[in-house]
């Protein structure tokens, strides 16, 4: 009855013309989601900026070795474990808003395993990391370092394969805070983790590898306990079943080209660290590239938060038959982007040489990374909108849209761009970041353009409504009886 006196109310106001009251809603139920969510980011962000700063405070060698490891197995693990559970988004977030329980449950554990299955040959990558490195000819002295974080870090992967989907499970049905929560729990545990194992216990490297792998470890758990504890999610979680081995063709459609155009940005950034270690005094530039990277980092906390949430709030929206508040959510969130790109801009010019001495005293790292802000801060102006763009194409579950677009404009813009400025016209360093800066420009235009004038909102209502019925057919009427009889206890249950 609720339900439908709030559609009720929400096509008043669309009938009514109260475009304010409308906007003034989506903002409320939009931060209610993407607040926590920012928070949780920028505490994820201040785990790696420890370990970066840590890595600064061995030496340089130790701080271009990690970065360059981060880099490695950003592009090779962490990209993609993270865009195969983006696939997860479309799924989770349409079925919860057309009330299919057990397609949610059912989705998550099939992205676990799915992770668990991309985990093995990543594996194999990250213990190779040494010989790859030196075939690609990079420095021998920051490739053992790198290595050696490298190796310290495939615990990882078992965690992240559970990690990644469960935040976009408990995303979709807007459990957000306790997310937050659970991750400050954890980067608080991580600050006294690196200072034992780094500093006290002297392990060096492999000590700040391993510090990130416990506190992304305690990420899980805490969450895992919350959920037991406080029974969260006894609709949408419907215990483990032999029905997740089979229909895995609506999940791996959406999760094949959310991989593809999650690791097609997201490599280009990590290949800046590989193609600064060929320019002259590698050892600076790589340290430097890793500084601004950790700042785009940062910047892209807000962003990917709103990014996530829009996609949730257009997927709800969808999956419940409302296209018109789905298309509302999207046109808020990307009003909400262009404003924080703008202040992203307004900081990396402003502090750009406070900043930079945060995470090094070396000065040929520092005037490398001071100089290069301001460009780094404009290239977010496009990206904040760009990357809310995208999130709106996930939620209406056209992910390869997206990836389109990122091909295009990461590798057949940016890339020569970048090569041709840093290496063949001899620009050198900032070459490499104006090569990201005619990328995002063309990327944030051709993202916008499928979102604001190529996306027929009730088309896609339709679709969701298409995708979130998938599962009846899959399912045997056996296996589908029982689970909507357990639905039914559970409805009942919350009745009471």
């Amino acid at each position: 009855m609720a339900e439908g006196r709030k559609h009720e109310e929400a096509e008043e106001y669309w009938c009514g013309g109260a475009t304010g009251r409308l906007v003034a809603a989506e903002l409320r139920e939009l931060w209610a989601m993407a607040a926590p969510i920012s928070a949780m980011n920028c505490l994820v962000y201040l785990r790696a900026m420890v370990s970066v700063v840590c890595l600064g405070r061995l030496g340089p060698l130790e701080l271009a070795g990690g970065a360059l490891s981060i880099g490695f197995t950003n592009i090779t693990g962490y990209s993609v474990l993270f865009g195969l559970a983006s696939g997860l988004e479309p799924l989770c977030s349409q079925a919860y808003g057309s009330r299919n329980w057990e397609l949610i449950s059912l989705s998550l554990q099939r992205t676990i395993l799915l992770l668990l299955l991309a985990a093995v040959p990543i594996a194999f990558l990250w213990v190779n990391l040494g010989p790859i490195l030196v075939a690609l000819g990079q420095d021998p002295a920051i490739t053992a370092a790198a290595a050696t974080y490298c190796l310290h870090s495939l615990p990882d992967l078992l965690t992240n394969a559970l990690l990644q989907p469960l935040r976009v499970f408990l995303r979709s049905q807007g459990i957000t805070r306790p997310m937050a929560a659970c991750t400050a729990a954890a980067v608080v545990l991580h600050i006294p983790l690196n200072i034992l194992f780094v500093f006290v216990l002297r392990l060096g490297v492999p000590g700040v590898a391993l510090s990130a792998v416990i506190t992304n470890l305690n990420m899980a758990l805490f969450l895992v306990g919350y959920l037991r504890v406080s029974r969260a999610c006894e609709l949408t979680w419907r215990g483990w079943s032999k029905a997740a081995f089979r229909g895995l063709s609506p999940l791996l459609r959406l999760a094949l080209p959310s991989c593809f155009g999650v690791c097609l940005e997201w490599w280009w950034y990590e290949i800046m660290t590989v193609l600064a270690g060929y320019l002259p005094d590698p050892t600076s530039a790589v340290a430097a590239t890793a500084v601004l990277i950790q700042t785009t980092s940062l910047m892209y906390t807000v962003p990917m938060a709103l990014a996530a949430c829009v996609s949730t709030r257009v997927g709800n929206e969808l999956g419940a038959g409302r296209p018109k508040q789905a298309k509302m959510a999207a046109l808020v969130a990307l009003g909400c982007a262009v404003v924080i790109g703008v202040i992203n801009v307004a900081w990396t010019t402003m502090f750009r040489a406070q900043w930079a001495r945060l995470f090094t005293a070396d000065d040929s790292v520092l005037r490398r990374a001071a100089l290069a802000l301001p460009l780094v801060g404009l290239c977010e102006l496009g990206n904040c909108p760009q990357t809310t763009g995208c999130g709106v194409l996930r939620g209406t579950a056209r992910p390869a849209v997206g990836a389109r677009i990122n091909l295009l404009s990461f590798y057949f813009v940016g890339t020569p761009v970048a090569v041709g400025l840093a290496f063949t016209l001899g620009v050198g360093f900032g070459g490499l970041w104006y090569g990201l800066l005619t990328a995002q420009a063309v990327c944030v235009v051709l993202v916008l353009d499928a979102v604001l004038l190529r996306t027929d909102w009730e088309v896609e209502a339709l679709r969701a409504k298409k995708l979130t019925n998938v599962e009846v057919a899959v399912m045997s009427e056996e296996e589908r009886g029982l689970m909507i009889g357990d639905s039914d206890d559970h409805k009942e249950g919350a009745a009471v």
